[in-house]
């Protein structure tokens, strides 16, 4: 930031009109012989007089006074902003007014295509010209810890950021004792269902539980299935236990996995060889086999009660089949009441080859309050059936009640999402899209006989090997 300019000091402040300059003499003898000598003097004196001030009239007030900057103005500042999802048509009245407000800024917003985004954004940036600000994955971090600047303390305090946003985000975007980004949504797995299957089925509400309850996943799943005489599976209850055909089945293992009391450090455990038992149950019990169509193109034509997604698919679904009735809930909870989502979101963030990183700092907190992302969400409900969740703790009524993004906040508000490097399409070709390859191929495994414990002893290989390179330990073996 540069400072403001301000009138240049003078010299010498007592050179000002009207004053005598100080090279001349005050300690003049005046005779007072009344003599011609005395008038001489006096008028060589008044003469001298005069002559100084057309002098300095020609030169001091005469001549044109160099033009100073208008108080408070500033240098001029361009900040260029990658992001991923939103057109420049949504952003853009943000922008303008925020450049309204701060006429010194330009911001410059360009939406970037996701495939190799990541790469380029960390290659741009080590060449020096990288965007001021950029968007980013919540899992990405140790991917990028080269290239994002920490959020200065006078711009948001800890404090107010833990105040603002939900406990994830306070444990996913914090290095030491800093925060390394603002949030403008929160996201992560929750039940998407199709309630008129669910309701033809008998059932008045979506399983609550994995396992124990007359309603628990098992048994909805049983019951909302419908099979051709022969079998074939016409509706499945829900599409879970296979990797081919099936996004976010890594966030899916990984729930199941926590839930059962395992450890993604450690997937050569009992409990990891257990939750993936468990996942691949549905596909040996034949609620969903890999012959089954993907997933999501499966839910939107109806021909799978419930999936396990982002709230994000709820869109893509309805844009393809507005007239399905889907309603969410949040993720069924484990043995004794034990509860887990996976986060999944995105994040602002500023570069730190950035010279105006408070600038761009600034904006980023302006686009983070209540005001601003209630006209964002509208902003973006324009063009699709919702916009993204609030990130804010004290914004969390204003959708409490929404059929879709409900279950989001509670989670939310509850803390029960953590983080795993296991996001589905973040198209990051790196941290998570490595990791899920590994438990592909550990699931696929299975299916073909091999077993769990040792599926899972051969992707900890090589998972392990990814979070070294990564530098990411568990939290309790960290410094």
């Amino acid at each position: 930031m540069q400072p403001e300019e301000v009138a240049p000091e003078i010299e010498h402040p007592e050179e000002i009109a009207g004053s005598i300059p100080p090279e001349y003499p005050t300690n003049i003898q005046v005779y007072e012989e009344k003599t011609n000598k005395g008038a001489i003097i006096t008028g060589i004196v008044v003469f001298f007089l005069v002559v100084l001030g057309l002098v300095y009239w020609f030169f001091f007030r005469g001549a044109t006074a160099p033009s100073l900057p208008e108080q408070g103005s500033k240098e001029p500042i361009t900040l260029s902003y990658w992001g991923l999802w939103e057109d420049a048509a949504i952003m853009q009245p943000l922008i303008d007014a925020y450049q309204k407000a701060n006429p010194h800024i330009t911001i410059q917003y360009e939406r970037m295509s996701p495939e190799k985004y990541r790469e380029r954004l960390i290659a741009r940036s080590n060449a020096g010209n990288g965007p001021d600000i950029f968007r980013f994955h919540n899992t990405w971090i140790p991917e990028i810890k080269d290239v994002i600047a920490p959020l200065p303390a006078e711009i948001m305090s800890n404090e107010e950021f833990e105040k603002t946003f939900y406990p994830i985000h306070a444990k996913d975007l914090k290095i030491h004792e800093n925060y390394y980004g603002i949030p403008l949504m929160i996201d992560g797995t929750i039940l998407i269902y199709n309630d008129t299957i669910l309701k033809q089925a008998g059932l008045s509400s979506p399983p609550a539980v994995w396992v124990g309850d007359s309603n628990d996943v098992l048994s909805a799943v049983n019951t909302m299935t419908v099979r051709e005489p022969d079998g074939q599976i016409i509706t499945s209850g829900m599409a879970i236990g296979t990797a081919t055909n099936i996004p976010h089945y890594g966030e899916m293992f990984g729930i199941l996995l926590l839930l059962n009391g395992g450890d993604f450090y450690n997937l050569s455990s009992t409990e990891a060889s257990e939750a993936l038992q468990l996942y691949r149950s549905f596909s040996e019990n034949e609620y969903w086999t890999d012959s089954m169509p993907q997933a999501i193109t499966a839910f939107t034509e109806g021909k799978v009660a419930m999936i396990i997604a982002p709230s994000w698919q709820v869109l893509n679904i309805k844009a393809q089949n507005p007239d399905l009735q889907i309603k969410t809930a949040p993720i069924p909870s484990g043995l004794d009441n034990v509860r887990v989502a996976l986060s999944s979101y995105w994040v602002e963030g500023v570069n730190r080859s950035n010279p105006n990183q408070a600038e761009a700092w600034k904006f980023l907190k302006y686009l983070s309050t209540a005001e601003n992302l209630t006209k964002l969400y509208q902003l973006q409900s324009q063009t699709r059936l919702f916009g993204n969740p609030y990130p804010r703790q004290d914004m969390a009524d204003l959708l409490k009640n929404d059929q879709y993004l409900a279950a989001v906040i509670r989670q939310a508000q509850d803390d029960v999402y953590v983080t795993l490097p296991v996001a589905d399409l973040t198209h990051d070709e790196g941290l998570n899209d490595e990791v899920l390859q590994y438990l592909k191929n550990a699931i696929t495994a299975s299916s073909e006989g091999v077993d769990y414990g040792a599926a899972l002893g051969t992707a900890q290989s090589g998972i392990s090997q990814i979070l070294e390179r990564y530098e990411i330990v568990k939290e309790d073996q960290a410094e």
